[in-house]
């Protein structure tokens, strides 16, 4: 990895090469993602049957895209009881996590005359894309948690589960019972930009639903920008991002193993250590090229540390902390002395990490919090998928006639200055009827 003093010309163009990898979509892939959302609009189950076998299962057909009871029952059976203990583990977990979040409706009558309150209501039905990891052989297990498990914990009715079928047509066990550990009411073999498509239009199969979320690949995330609106949706997701803050104590095995957990996500992904610490700097270094040749995914790996990843020398780590809240990445560590006393001053992470043993992939796999985080920046603005995404804000507003008297005569100002004469009058005319 290229080791920079920072803030240095050098440091600043590496800086500016990582930040500006936002989220790019080429011309091409937007007319083509458009065309196939605009195809199973119109042709429903038609379009949706055409690309599956196209791309994912030659022998898919309309019957055979809904995943069976009697499929759901047989994917126990071959999966084994260690997968069954983490499962059960990482549900609970994330379940218990995400209790937390639930909002409750209120009221307030502090106001002599006035009942002011907020209802809370989930939306009536849910769409988690999951992606099909190499065409099956790597099921994303966690994405069916960290997805279903907040809608149902916000009440979500209809909770239904998208996720590209295996060229038998099958989906991967795993995934299937994770789909019912998770509550999941509905799975669907279909992926891509067409899974989004049926999620946000409804075929004869597919229910349409009010919220999509999940990680996928360009096309699923360019169907997903360009269906929002149409429904809602958790973010637009970019390449995996981790910078790391450590101090000269930090154990730079511990360091080069969790910086190489996301690069070897994406050549896009960015993996950057700030330290205080001249001799760490050089021993992750190595540490990182010794680690390399043991991984499966090195080649990808190392396209990502040449690129986006880097090692930033800084003065003191107060340097750090600004560079952290300026970078704004999904997963911060602070692998410092006292991570605690360092957190309250980060301002911008999508998830921050506190002390040596609390590496990146528990948050992606069992410690609770959600692993569906803002990248590209956007920790800025955004945070992680949570139980508001599947609920609605509902206000109510009641006056008595005394109160609306009371406040008439300001909120008749405010409408006339604004120039909505009959926002005024609507005020007035109560006024009449009510004299004396």
């Amino acid at each position: 990895m290229k080791i920079l003093r920072y803030p240095s010309a050098a440091a600043d163009k590496k800086m500016r090469a990582i930040i500006g990898r936002d989220i790019d979509f080429r011309k091409a892939d937007v007319q083509a993602v458009t065309r196939i959302l605009n195809d199973v609009k119109r042709n429903g189950d038609e379009a949706l049957i055409r690309y599956c076998q196209a791309f994912d299962a030659p022998r898919m057909t309309v019957d055979t895209i809904a995943v069976t009871p009697e499929e759901m029952a047989a994917a126990r059976a071959k999966v084994d009881r260690a997968f069954m203990r983490a499962l059960n583990r990482a549900a609970a977990q994330i379940d218990a996590f995400h209790r937390q979040q639930l909002p409750k409706s209120w009221v307030d009558t502090r106001r002599p005359g006035t009942f002011l309150g907020q209802m809370v209501n989930p939306v009536d039905a849910a769409g988690v894309y999951v992606p099909g990891g190499k065409g099956g052989n790597t099921p994303l297990v966690s994405s069916v948690l960290m997805g279903a498990i907040p809608a149902k914990i916000a009440g979500v009715p209809n909770v239904v589960m998208v996720t590209p079928p295996m060229p038998s047509g099958e989906v991967a066990p795993h995934l299937l019972v994770a789909a019912k550990k998770a509550g999941v009411d509905a799975v669907y073999k279909v992926g891509s930009a067409w899974a989004i498509g049926a999620l946000a239009y409804g075929t004869k199969t597919i229910p349409k639903v009010n919220v999509i979320v999940g990680p996928g690949n360009i096309f699923v995330t360019l169907a997903k920008k360009i269906v929002a609106g149409t429904v809602g949706i958790d973010m637009i997701a970019g390449p995996s991002e981790i910078l790391i803050i450590a101090d000269a104590a930090a154990d730079p095995e511990y360091i080069a193993a969790d910086l190489l957990s996301q690069a070897e996500h994406d050549p896009l992904a960015s993996a950057i250590l700030v330290t205080d610490s001249a001799d760490l700097a050089q021993s992750v270094d190595a540490a990182v090229e010794n680690q390399l040749g043991d991984l499966s995914r090195a080649d990808i790996a190392r396209q990502s540390l040449s690129a986006f990843g880097a090692i930033m020398v800084v003065r003191n780590l107060d340097i750090a902390i600004e560079l952290a809240n300026h970078i704004a990445p999904e997963h911060l560590e602070l692998q410092v002395a006292e991570p605690m006393d360092m957190a309250p001053r980060i301002r911008n992470a999508g998830a921050i990490f506190l002390g040596p043993h609390t590496p990146e992939p528990v948050g992606d796999y069992v410690a609770g919090p959600n692993h569906v985080l803002p990248t590209a920046g956007t920790a800025r603005f955004s945070s992680a998928l949570s139980v508001d995404h599947f609920i609605k804000r509902t206000s109510l507003i009641r006056y008595s006639q005394a109160a609306l008297r009371k406040e008439a005569r300001d909120i008749i100002c405010l409408a006339t200055v604004e120039g909505l004469g009959a926002h005024a009058n609507a005020i007035q005319l109560r006024l009449s009827k009510t004299k004396g």
